[in-house]
């Protein structure tokens, strides 16, 4: 089960548990707006301790809480109510939708943001023009409870509402306080994009090469030669390891040495069906291009002239 308390989060719980009514898992983001600026009158922004006092001690506040504060500026948020449990952030007409519980989850997060807040001297029209501190780990922690990465009326980028009852009741996914059915807001106006979190997998490993006349010199030089004698050590290496995955050749002789019991392993490999079931001088423990190959295409290497 995923956490009903986003890690790292302060937890502040307010009480007043509910459980949704079900459906597409959901996600309503909001902003305080707790102030009303203008671009030719900023205002500076409301300290973050104040909306968590507000949010998880005052009774008006506690009546509207949402599930997170989330402070975009340094990353701080602040947790009300477990994941799993309405809150009351959303206006709820009677006889309508239950807004607030409309989803096997509908978490509720609050940017502590307002257009053309003033932080540091530095001005912002839009929650987008934050530095969103956290969203990476806000989002993910949602999405563990089976919130998809979608807008389902498209990402908010403008205070203008688009509200749809029937898009509401059946499509999961992320939801402007403007979206909502029964609300008359219009924020948050903005918010930040998903964070994809892309897996870089790592290249795979070049397939080793054997050159055929390599490892037939080898064939050939070898086993005259003194006993351990290498010709071309890293190719043969891998035809043998090659043969011992086939059960051809004992572990202690796959030394790199194309030797006697190498030169018998080959020959069962060629008279094998897998390996081109050859007869006669054609199983003569040399490697051919064909039966090579079609050991290559078992064991993950590539053959070359």
């Amino acid at each position: 089960m995923p956490d009903l308390w986003m890690p790292g989060a302060t937890r502040l719980d307010i009480g007043d548990h509910a459980p949704t009514d079900g459906g597409p898992a959901k996600a309503i983001g909001h902003i305080t707006w707790d102030r009303n600026a203008t671009a030719a009158k900023p205002v500076s922004l409301v300290p973050y301790e104040n909306l968590v006092e507000y949010f998880g001690k005052n009774p008006a506040g506690k009546a509207n809480a949402p599930h997170i504060l989330w402070d975009p500026f340094t990353g701080r948020v602040t947790q009300f109510a477990p994941a799993n449990s309405r809150t009351k952030s959303l206006a709820d007409k009677p006889g309508g939708t239950r807004t607030n519980r409309a989803g096997s989850v509908v978490i509720q997060v609050e940017a502590l943001f307002f257009p053309y807040c003033k932080v540091d001297g530095k001005v912002y029209a839009k929650l987008t023009d934050t530095p969103c501190k956290g969203w990476a780990q806000l989002q993910a922690w949602v999405h563990s409870w089976g919130v998809p990465n979608t807008w389902p009326m498209g990402r908010p980028t403008s205070f203008v509402p688009n509200r749809s009852a029937s898009v509401w009741a059946s499509k999961a996914g992320w939801y402007a306080h403007a979206h909502v059915p029964e609300n008359d807001h219009q924020d948050p106006g903005s918010w930040p994009a998903f964070v994809t979190t892309q897996t870089t997998n790592p290249p795979a490993p070049a397939k080793p090469k054997v050159s055929v006349a390599h490892v037939v010199s080898a064939a050939r030089k070898d086993p005259p030669a003194s006993d351990g004698h290498t010709t071309h050590r890293a190719e043969v290496l891998v035809v043998e390891r090659a043969l011992k995955a086939e059960g051809l050749l004992a572990a202690e002789f796959v030394d790199g040495s194309y030797g006697t019991k190498t030169i018998a392993a080959y020959s069962r490999w060629q008279r094998s069906k897998a390996g081109g079931s050859y007869t006669g001088t054609d199983a003569d423990g040399i490697p051919g291009a064909a039966s090579l190959k079609r050991l290559a295409a078992r064991h993950g290497f590539t053959v070359v002239a």
